[in-house]
């Protein structure tokens, strides 16, 4: 039995396939594609906050994103399935691929929702949701994305500790593939209104973005 709160190596994970799982690329919100090719005036993040459902929901509301995407991040097999996630043998976590317009809303912006909808301290868990499939991240895309974030970690940290939280265990990295979740797993909460959002913040406000 693997331990779901550790992750594993190259060699220890789960090998995947080739290819992409089946997808109907039509966003069942706002129509957009799920996956790219984007327009080019766009910019894409991916984030990590627990359970993807409620974090994608939170995303997509928001005035100036495009698309959004539910899917796997920040481990090693390519193109997994959500039970394979659920071992924790592919070292991904369950991420919100966003697709943004910077003239509307800016990366701060999103930084932000990010930051106060969510426990950025836990680890390997949010929640009740416990194992590597729920760790806080954010991959990054251009290297502003990347000092800003990290910017970020660390006056929200300040501000954490000031309200007597621990240290920020957020993974913070660029160039990370992203792989699509299956199609139940897309905008699930548009589709299911009453399903599970295990989406809670700690009260702490990050301040004006």
């Amino acid at each position: 039995m693997s331990d779901k709160s550790s992750l594993p190596t190259a060699e220890q994970a789960l090998p995947g396939r080739p290819t992409p799982l089946p997808l109907h690329n039509v966003h069942a919100v706002n129509g957009n594609p799920l996956i790219g090719p984007f327009p080019e005036h766009l910019e894409v993040a991916q984030f990590g906050m627990g359970c993807f459902w409620g974090a994608e929901r939170r995303f997509w509301q928001q005035p100036g994103v495009w698309s959004t995407a539910a899917g796997y991040a920040g481990g090693h097999t390519p193109n997994p399935t959500y039970e394979e996630t659920c071992t924790g043998l592919t070292g991904h976590t369950e991420v919100v691929q966003v697709v943004f317009d910077p003239s509307k809303i800016s990366f701060a912006d999103l930084l932000k929702l990010f930051w106060e909808a969510h426990d950025p301290t836990q680890g390997m868990r949010q929640g009740n949701d416990r194992g590597s499939q729920y760790r806080s991240a954010i991959y990054c895309h251009t290297p502003a994305q990347l000092q800003a974030a990290q910017a970020s970690a660390a006056v929200f940290e300040a501000e954490l500790r000031r309200a007597g939280f621990g240290s920020i265990t957020t993974e913070i990295r660029d160039n990370v593939p992203f792989y699509a979740a299956e199609d139940y797993h897309q905008q699930y909460l548009h589709k299911n209104p009453g399903g599970y959002c295990g989406l809670r913040g700690t009260g702490v406000s990050f301040g004006e973005a």
